[in-house]
């Protein structure tokens, strides 16, 4: 088939219903892009030899270098499926973990997928990530069962056998998307009746949440062969095919109606040859079923024959039969290149692309039937509600939903900012020769050659004469040369973007709107254009304006320039480096909110410190991380208070790959990295019973309070209504004004669960927090907050209170309703509680629940932001290595304000006598409200910031301190052969074996395991190395977990001392990586150097 043209492609992309906006989603090594090839080939763009060989897709070295696909990359195919022609934009992704940010943005420009699941290894971790990705993006999805012909060249599967095996993996992909279609449902059911249902005096709501599901339609939800969402395929041999293909042909063979075998082809069906009809219960009569007779059979005779027999006389047979034309060249190579020989076979008779494209043209749906709710998705935030945004905002939905070329409202998402080489730009490739350029050199290679025959026949007389005028020519050439190269080495950035609506045009002016661009904010101002408009732009730092200077056509590898774009196109824009950053929209009205933030699943959690190795380069290092920034939209650049320049990747991978730009595209410099940074967390543990010997502690006491031990004494008759003040500790304010009491007690696990996975709530919560009664019915309306947001907040509130209950009802008592903060930066799984009895504090969850009764709510005292703000800082920086805390609860047991000193004048003492009552109190005749706006009493502020940042340090260390680590999830694939090397690399780096499942009718192992990410690097070329390339790990950042030896622990018992020495100097692992963490920041690290050390000698050798 012949390359398509652009001029057809243009003409293609002005009917919106004609194009296929989808992606390749799969897990690493599942066989994406060389499907990708195999679509691609059908263009004509590449050779179908070279299909899955060239990875035409894969455009960088190191892509092609390590096999896998690091970032997104698009390309525009033509398809003529019956009459009808079709424009597929196609979008390959990654599969590896590392780069799932890259998934995120080819996912939201796209309205279908195509989801491929390797039958050998079936669903794998990244598959539930992607089919959960396309699932809250709202795509439809159809499904490509590839690598079949491992069951037949690998596994020696017979057709029966594969059968039933290929039944489990539709099974395992139909079941993860079963989980999250009755997760959605669940959830809005339950929204739905705990709004509605009221509880009744004296009887308990019981809700039945079956109903939900039994109410609702998933007769199209789930993958099944007979919908033609299913593919059968082997992408390396270049076939694949759909049951409907076989329906066709047999429909016609055995007489019996297309649809009815389309039904039964895929299930427990088989043919009564007697009656000629199809019936029900082949496996429990022993009989074959449909697919495995008319269709497996088939395909295990051509393997049988070609492949592994290799019968030269059976495999010319079936061509024959099959009536297909292979050339001569692959008869010849049949029995030295048998694969070579079967793909072209199955490439003629089940076309790969045919199959794959036909289904997506089928049954994905084009730009024009977007679906209403993914509309709204995109245009508000979860948390969020549509109907709370401009009118005029609204009604850009309708421009979504017609997705119009004409509409005179142009709308467009840029997804990420992708970095091209300039000399790849279309407008600095080498262009063809002219008519009249080619008939000039054609002269002046004439008289060259004339000269040349004269010097000949003249001697070398005239040869100097003729030289000059040569090297004139070269010498202006290579004047040249310097400049272009310099325009190589530019790297120019090119939008990855969608058009909505409307005609995108180069030269057209557009409103470039940021992240936390609110269009209520310039709407509400009513400015017409002109200077106003300028004004009130240069006034929102959110939005700006931009000019689009060009268009380019996705071609994989390569760009072609393009005029204009219509709706439902992804295409590449120019000209926005300076004002887009990684993702923005653009639109010509400026009452377009933003589109929604994508949905990252993979966060960064790996740094490095880079540095140049000349400090005069150091201009260069901070530009190319600027440019790093902008290519990647996962990575993270940042700038700490010891002035190192910090890289921040998802990965070990990912990091390498950053690293590899920073140093040859961006910077273009030599750099130096420092060994890997990992965070980690500091908690508190309940106080253990036994020591590291598992001796029953008694009478130890090994509090590191006793630094503090002469000053708690004196403090201590500070007790409050007689309770003890274990654990406790108590800071005052230096002028004595202000007296803090704070205990530290660690939070149960499934609170910190909820606390992690809820942040956003929390978050949303805390800015919610602090607003007065008569507002707090309009704040709902200013924050646009959706009124399944207010639910989710109620729902997090009864789940932390059923988390308290479940920990001790007595020891978490109305633990939830005295919650004061959560931190760090007010979203965090730390708690601030408030236990002080003469203080009556509003409660953080007040403002989700507006239709309560709200008059006795409590009040706030002054200075109590000044608590939470010296909670905040505590918890962002523990004293162990100054890393965030986790799972800490500081409960402030007493805070008393006194008086404040006898002052000497008048002036004093009036503002003395203001100050002694500092609880809000409110007038008979004014309602009363939970917070009242006073003027900050600045030195006691500060005093109390650092007072409640000391005692919340102070407290921790008071209880036993803990680092936390964090964990990968890892999961290998393995054989019996090298499941001890894998067991071993794991246990050498601190790793945990959770569970190891043998699959079904195969050798190999399911390992499931966690690692520490401190021990992780190099681990996936070490196992690699140990197993000769035979187990690949899959790592996932999962949690944090608790190191579990002390950092400082000494010993102390005779048994310990007797075990481990009275210095007991060795390093455990906690002290490991905390004295790590502590050098690293400049920190001290109590350790012990020998100064002057002296050779020792032996009696014997002195005599």
């Amino acid at each position: 088939m012949k390359a398509t043209s652009i001029e057809k492609v243009k003409e293609l992309q002005q009917d919106a219903s004609n194009i296929r906006n989808i992606c390749i989603l799969a897990h690493v090594d599942h066989g994406k892009t060389t499907l990708a090839d195999a679509l691609i080939a059908s263009n004509g763009i590449i050779s179908k030899r070279m299909a899955g060989k060239l990875r035409y897709m894969d455009s960088r070295d190191d892509e092609q270098l390590r096999g896998i696909t690091m970032k997104s990359s698009a390309i525009s195919l033509h398809y003529l499926l019956e009459t009808k022609e079709y424009l597929v934009n196609l979008i390959d992704s990654p599969g590896h973990v590392d780069f799932g940010s890259e998934v995120c943005t080819a996912v939201r420009l796209c309205d279908g997928a195509i989801v491929v699941v390797d039958v050998v290894e079936g669903v794998c971790p990244q598959t539930h990530a992607v089919l959960r990705q396309a699932w809250l993006e709202k795509l439809s999805p159809i499904l490509v069962l590839n690598k079949i012909d491992r069951l037949i060249t690998e596994l020696k599967f017979t057709p029966d056998e594969a059968h039933l095996h290929l039944q489990q993996v539709l099974e395992q992909v139909n079941a993860v998307t079963g989980s999250l279609y009755s997760a959605e449902v669940l959830e809005k059911t339950g929204q739905t009746e705990s709004s509605q249902v009221e509880p009744v005096d004296g009887e308990e709501v019981v809700y039945d949440w079956s109903s939900g599901l039994a109410d609702t339609d998933d007769s199209k939800l789930y993958f099944s062969p007979s919908h033609g969402n299913v593919v059968f395929a082997s992408a390396v041999d270049g076939w694949g095919f759909k049951i409907q293909h076989f329906s066709r042909i047999f429909s016609k063979k055995l007489g019996i109606r297309e649809k009815i075998l389309t039904r039964t082809l895929w299930g427990d069906y088989y043919v009564n040859t007697k009656t000629k009809k199809i019936m029900k219960g082949a496996q429990a009569k022993g009989k074959k079923t449909l697919f495995v007779q008319f269709i497996l059979e088939n395909l295990w005779a051509i393997y049988d024959a070609v492949f592994i027999k290799r019968d030269k006389e059976r495999s010319e047979k079936i061509t024959k039969s099959l009536n297909l034309n292979i050339s001569a060249r692959d008869v010849r190579v049949g029995k030295s290149e048998p694969r070579a020989y079967l793909q072209s076979i199955c490439s003629q008779w089940l076309p790969l692309a045919d199959a794959v494209l036909s289904s997506v043209c089928q049954y994905l749906p084009s730009p024009s039937e977007i679906n209403g709710d993914r509309v709204e998705g995109l245009m508000c935030a979860a948390t969020k509600s549509f109907s709370a945004l401009h009118q005029e905002s609204r009604a850009l939905k309708q421009d979504f939903l017609s997705c119009d070329p004409t509409s005179s409202t142009t709308i467009v998402l840029v997804s990420k900012m992708v970095a091209v080489e300039a000399k790849l730009m279309p407008q600095n490739k080498p262009r063809p020769l002219t008519i009249e350029e080619i008939m000039k050199r054609r002269e002046i290679a004439r008289q060259r050659h004339a000269e040349r025959q004269e010097d000949k026949e003249n001697g070398n007389s005239s040869t100097e004469n003729s030289t000059p005028q040569i090297l004139d020519e070269n010498e202006t050439s290579a004047e040249e040369l310097p400049k272009n190269e310099q325009n190589e080495k530019n790297e120019q950035f090119i939008a990855f973007a969608r058009v909505f609506s409307g005609t995108l045009k180069v030269g057209q002016t557009l409103f470039v709107l940021g992240p936390k661009y609110d269009p209520t904010s310039i709407l509400d101002l009513n400015v017409s254009a002109g200077t106003e408009l300028e004004e009130a732009i240069e006034s929102n730092p959110h939005v700006s304006q931009t000019s689009v200077t060009s268009i380019y056509l996705w071609m994989g590898r390569e760009l072609e320039s393009l005029e204009e774009a219509p709706a439902g196109c992804i295409v590449g824009i120019g000209g926005l480096e300076d004002v887009v950053l990684n993702s923005a929209t653009l639109c010509s009205s400026m009452a377009c909110p933003p589109f929604n933030a994508l949905t990252v699943d993979v966060a960064p959690i790996i740094r490095v410190a880079v540095e140049p190795y000349l400090l005069s380069e150091m201009n260069n290092l901070v530009d190319g991380l600027k440019l790093l920034n902008q290519a990647d939209p996962c990575v993270q650049v940042m700038v700490q208070e010891t002035g190192e320049h910090v890289v921040i990747a998802a990965g070990e991978v990912h990091l390498q790959r950053c690293l590899d730009d920073l140093k040859n595209r961006f910077s273009k410099i030599e750099i130096k990295a420092s060994a890997p940074i990992v965070p980690f967390r500091e908690t508190v543990i309940k106080r253990p019973k036994v020591d590291v010997l598992n001796e029953l502690i008694e009478t130890q006491d090994k509090n590191i309070m006793q630094k503090w031990s002469k000053e708690k004494e004196e403090k201590t008759a500070l007790s409050k209504n007689g309770k003890s003040k274990n654990g406790s500790v108590v800071i005052e304010t230096p002028n004595k004004q202000s007296t803090l009491v704070v205990r530290a007690v660690p939070l149960p696990t499934d609170v910190v669960k909820i606390l992690e996975e809820q942040s956003d709530l929390l978050k949303l919560l805390s800015s919610m927090e602090g607003f007065i009664k008569n507002i707090i019915e309009t704040i709902h309306s200013q924050l646009k907050i959706k009124q399944e947001t207010l639910e989710q907040i109620k729902q997090l509130k009864s789940s932390l209170e059923a988390a308290f209950s479940s920990a001790g009802r007595r020891k978490w008592s109305n633990a939830v309703d005295r919650i004061w903060s959560f931190g760090p930066r007010g979203n965090g799984p730390n708690i601030l509680l408030n236990n002080e009895d003469d203080y009556n504090r509003p409660s953080i969850w007040t403002c989700a629940y507006v239709d309560d009764d709200l008059q006795n709510i409590g009040m706030y005292r002054e200075c109590d932001q000044s608590i939470v703000s010296g909670f905040q800082l505590a918890t962002l920086s523990g004293p162990l290595c100054e890393e965030p805390m986790h799972g800490v609860c500081f409960v402030v047991e007493e805070w008393k304000i006194s008086a404040p000193p006898a002052a000497s004048t008048e002036g004093q003492k009036e503002q003395e006598d203001r100050s002694e009552d500092k609880v809000v109190t409110f007038k008979e005749d004014e309602p009363a409200t939970p917070v009242q706006n006073y003027s900050q009493v600045g030195l006691l502020s500060g005093r109390l910031i650092s007072a409640s940042k000391e005692a919340c340090r102070r407290s921790f260390q008071a209880q036993p301190q803990r680092l936390m680590a964090a964990m990968y999830t890892c999961n290998v694939q393995a054989t019996a052969e090298v499941l001890g090397k894998v067991y071993a690399v794991l246990g050498r780096r601190e790793g945990r074996v959770l569970s190891e499942d043998l699959r079904d009718g195969t050798n190999s192992f399911d390992i499931h395991a966690t690692l520490p990410v401190a021990e992780s690097f190099g681990f996936a070329e070490e196992i690699r190395k140990r197993t000769s390339g035979l187990a690949s790990p899959q790592l996932v950042f999962s949690h944090w977990e608790v190191v579990n030896s002390d950092p400082f622990w000494v010993p102390t018992t005779e048994e310990e001392i007797q075990h481990y020495g009275e210095k007991a100097d060795f390093e455990n692992q906690a002290i490991k990586y905390m004295n790590s963490v502590r050098r690293r920041k400049g920190l001290f690290v109590e350790e012990k150097t020998v100064e002057h050390a002296e050779k020792q000698r032996t009696l014997s050798k002195n005599k």
